[in-house]
């Protein structure tokens, strides 16, 4: 399970951009839960690791988000003056109460399992379409041609994006997934977050205006209408909110489609079993997000002296919790680098816990479940290009490919 690992590790125990960490982080997991499982890191936060950890940080009331707090002893108060960060504190997921419960609020009934349920239908039919698009040619990339555009689609058609304007978004860079990394970005990756956000802000505003002329059964026309209220959301809240819930809904599942794929046709006995047993499927997303999540980290803020795991963490310290390494704790999960897509009991941390539980789990579920269950029904000779050297997105915090060539 531990296999060696390079030698020449100082303060941090390892750099998570390092090519070897995102093709494969869990060694550097494992390594990491055994010598130092409550870990300061040179960059100055403590790294949690293990599960029990983990799942305390995300549900005690003693931790929170203090994103302006966090930002400014990290960087300094001018880092809120980047276009980019003054976004992201009005994000609900920066946000802690009364502030994230009145955000949450808002757009909780937009994903209540019911409403995500009665979607099923229409998720069904958005894989059948995509896929009729490239059955006759007997090779696609999962990721580009499924992955991304299935959950693009759900989004959009949620938030009341106009279906012209879809390929237009679909031909739009997969960007962002560095700001949400522990490593500092540099000043040409700030400069390039600024201009993409400032690009959306421009074009959601566009959207704004058209549903205010024009409402719709959809969450911007839900929103606006509270922004026009008054007291509910400012305008400022309303497009940092847009913008995370449209990036929010799609690049989770994109990556647990992409990793749940290549998982399954680097473990040809679980693929067999999941084509013989179609009931599975259920069980297996779970295992998916366990063995190899879309999300590898979130952090907390200590909004007072608290202990974790035996480990002083004082007022003001921020904690980041390593999804991925509770995910293979072999304290909550037996044998937790092998794939077992009937493993009993699987509570993966995958979409956080506490308050900030991501609002679309069950939605991405469905997603992924309906995408992988259709490609394998119609598609039952697929196999992958590159399964043994995938090409990962160069980020640590959201796990995925950027591409997965196939044939059939």
């Amino acid at each position: 399970m531990n296999k060696p690992l390079p030698t020449a590790q100082a303060e941090p125990l390892f750099n998570p951009l390092s090519p070897d960490v995102i093709r494969n982080p869990y060694p550097y997991y494992h390594r990491l839960r055994e010598v130092d499982p409550v870990h300061r890191s040179a960059l100055g936060f403590f790294v949690a690791s293990r599960h029990a950890d983990v799942s305390f940080v995300l549900r005690d009331k003693r931790f929170g988000k203090d994103f302006v707090g966090r930002m400014t002893r990290r960087f300094g108060a001018q880092v809120l003056e980047e276009p980019v960060y003054r976004s992201m504190r009005h994000w609900m997921l920066q946000q802690d109460p009364p502030d994230h419960t009145r955000l949450r609020g808002l757009v909780v009934k937009a994903f209540t399992a019911r409403r995500v349920e009665d979607m099923r239908p229409r998720i069904q039919e958005i894989v059948d379409h995509t896929l009729d698009r490239v059955a006759a040619q007997g090779h696609m990339d999962l990721i580009a041609d499924l992955a991304f555009r299935l959950p693009i689609t759900v989004i959009c058609e949620m938030l009341g994006i106009p279906p012209e304007h879809h390929e237009m978004i679909f031909s739009g860079a997969r960007t962002g997934g560095r700001l949400l990394d522990p490593v500092p970005l540099s000043r040409a990756e700030i400069d390039e977050a600024n201009a993409h956000g400032l690009a959306q802000a421009e074009y959601f505003r566009g959207l704004f205006e058209l549903r205010r002329r024009n409402p719709g059964d959809d969450l911007t026309t839900q929103l606006v209408q509270a922004e026009d209220e008054g007291s509910r959301l400012t305008n400022e809240e309303l497009t940092a909110n847009i913008i995370l819930l449209f990036g929010a809904g799609h690049e989770t599942t994109v990556n647990l489609i992409g990793n749940g794929l290549l998982a399954l046709h680097r473990n040809p006995d679980q693929l067999r079993l999941l084509k013989d047993g179609p009931s599975l499927m259920p069980n297996a997303i779970e295992e998916f997000l366990r063995y190899d999540s879309s999300v590898q980290l979130t952090g907390r803020t200590a909004l007072e002296d608290v202990v974790v795991g035996g480990v002083p963490v004082e007022k003001g310290e921020a904690v980041l919790c390593l999804l991925g390494a509770a995910n293979r704790d072999p304290a909550a999960y037996p044998e937790p680098d092998r794939l077992d897509i009937t493993r009993p009991n699987i509570r993966p941390m995958s979409f956080g816990g506490g308050i900030h539980f991501c609002l679309g789990a069950q939605l991405a579920r469905i997603e992924a479940e309906i995408a992988i269950a259709t490609l394998l029904r119609r598609f039952p000779t697929l196999t992958l290009e590159n399964a043994d050297q995938p090409e990962w997105r160069p980020t640590f915090v959201l796990r995925g490919l950027n591409r997965l060539p196939a044939r059939w």
